[in-house]
């Protein structure tokens, strides 16, 4: 990610960055089929989960790896993604993933979940944004439930790549994100800047409350 600071440029990409995903869809999917680097923490977040437990993939793009994954260890799967191209992939490769098109800043989560992952997709929203669907991931969560999200290893708005077209990241301060996920009833287990085992990704690991 590349930090930039042109309000209006950062505000066009923002609004940009879901129809890259629709037009770089089998880009995307073409370069992350079967490398399951994120393995150390989905296995965190789903462990002790009884099989059949239900597990909510926010942004799930065509469902490789992680949502195959998931269903290989015996979870029951929701993939919301706001590409209807990402989600035909995901449709066609796995049948047994239950799939809805949406957008997670706008769609009705299912509550009782064991877990939500916002792998590559929570950090595209708005600081903003962020701090509005903190609340409704943790209220979607059942007590003990986890949370995992790549986010920035610092408050930061800025600009990646899709197929050639740009993106936007934004994340909030790692005290913020814990004061905010605080305020919604869950902590912050785990917080790794730039994980080197996964890219250099920044990971945020939350549990809500008994």
């Amino acid at each position: 990610m590349t930090p930039v600071s042109a309000p209006d440029h950062l505000a066009q990409v923002h609004a940009g960055t879901p129809g890259v995903y629709r037009r770089q869809a089998a880009v995307w999917n073409a370069g992350r089929m079967g490398d399951l680097y994120e393995q150390k923490w989905l296995d965190r977040i789903v462990d002790g989960l009884e099989p059949g437990a239900p597990v909510l993939d926010l942004g799930c793009g065509g469902g490789d790896p992680i949502a195959i994954y998931l269903l290989q260890r015996g979870f029951s799967v929701t993939g919301l993604d706001a590409s209807p191209e990402m989600l035909a992939i995901a449709r066609d490769r796995l049948p047994d993933l239950h799939t809805v098109l949406g957008d997670m800043r706008e769609a009705e989560l299912p509550s009782g979940q064991g877990a939500i992952i916002g792998w590559d997709s929570f950090f595209h929203l708005s600081a903003s944004e962020q701090v509005a669907l903190i609340p409704r991931l943790a209220a979607a969560l059942r007590p003990g439930g986890r949370l995992l999200l790549t986010v920035g290893p610092a408050a930061s708005e800025g600009i990646g790549s899709v197929g050639g077209e740009a993106v936007y990241h934004a994340s909030l301060a790692q005290n913020e994100y814990a004061a905010r996920f605080g305020a919604a009833r869950c902590d912050v287990i785990a917080f790794e800047p730039e994980d080197p085992n996964c890219r250099g990704r920044s990971v945020l690991l939350s549990q809500r409350r008994a």
